[in-house]
């Protein structure tokens, strides 16, 4: 499968993408700290039927970084100003984790584009202090050097400090993507978890009108406030994908692209 690689020109600078298929379009953004490299499975398993444009959000990836807090709506307009140079007008969105938050800003903030959306481990915060306290535990297990950039980990010390934001077999191929999209982001890493912390998840899902569906993991921290966060979708599915967690749309990119494309054709 061959998968091409673009820069575009956005109000945050080049925004670099990968693409790949041919058919329906499928915008996919991902998971905060990371890039579209870590989408490079379900590029493939989507290209079939779909064509698909993974972006690198503002400051991670190879996109150009940025100075300045950006929000969830911030990176949804950057996914679409991606759409505007490739010519394309209407679209289906999907993403995991702040991914997802993404898909529902853009379904929200521009309905006329968005044709479906297909959140994968949606992430909610219950309020401010929540969400104070979810990112302030996320810092304490991403070892930096003395300097603040980020400092590599192992598997083995994921799975002992931080087992909840690995998959559930991470592999050493993942673990090198993982550290590399660290060393990408540098001192920015926290814009994304900035962003997703003053996201207005509930308020915006209310906005969305689209046909929705809603994939968690098994063991999906955040699962547990699935009812309520569907609860606010006029028009919603929602699959439990077993023996998953994070990071799925890596580790079950098939059964996250089945589940998908049953949806959205």
């Amino acid at each position: 499968m061959k998968i091409a690689r673009g820069l575009a020109d956005t109000f945050a600078g080049q925004i670099h993408y990968r693409t790949a298929g041919a058919g329906p379009v499928i915008m996919l953004t991902h998971i905060n700290q990371q890039s579209s490299a870590l989408m490079l499975e379900l590029i493939a398993a989507l290209a079939p039927r779909f064509r698909v444009v993974a972006i690198d959000y503002p400051s991670h990836g190879m996109s150009d970084h940025i100075d300045w807090q950006p929000a969830i709506e911030d990176y949804a307009r950057a996914a679409l100003e991606v759409m505007n140079a490739l010519k394309i007008e209407r679209f289906s969105a999907m993403g995991e984790a702040v991914g997802a938050a993404t898909s529902l800003a853009l379904a929200a903030g521009h309905a006329a584009r968005i044709d479906r959306i297909v959140l994968v481990n949606t992430p909610y915060f219950t309020d401010a202090t929540n969400a104070k306290n979810d990112i302030a535990d996320i810092q304490r297990v991403r070892p930096t050097d003395a300097t603040g950039f980020p400092a590599p980990r192992s598997i083995e010390y994921l799975l002992t400090n931080d087992p909840e934001h690995a998959p559930m077999r991470p592999t050493q191929d993942w673990m090198d993507r993982i550290n590399v999209a660290q060393f990408q982001i540098g001192r920015d890493r926290w814009q994304a978890m900035g962003a997703l912390g003053k996201f207005d998840t509930l308020g915006t899902a209310a906005r969305v009108k689209q046909p929705t569906l809603m994939l968690y993991g098994e063991h999906f921290i955040y699962g547990k406030h699935r009812a309520l966060v569907s609860a606010k979708l006029a028009d919603v599915r929602v699959e439990i994908i077993p023996n998953g967690r994070f990071c799925m749309s890596w580790e079950r990119a098939t059964d996250i692209a089945a589940a998908a494309t049953r949806f959205l054709e």
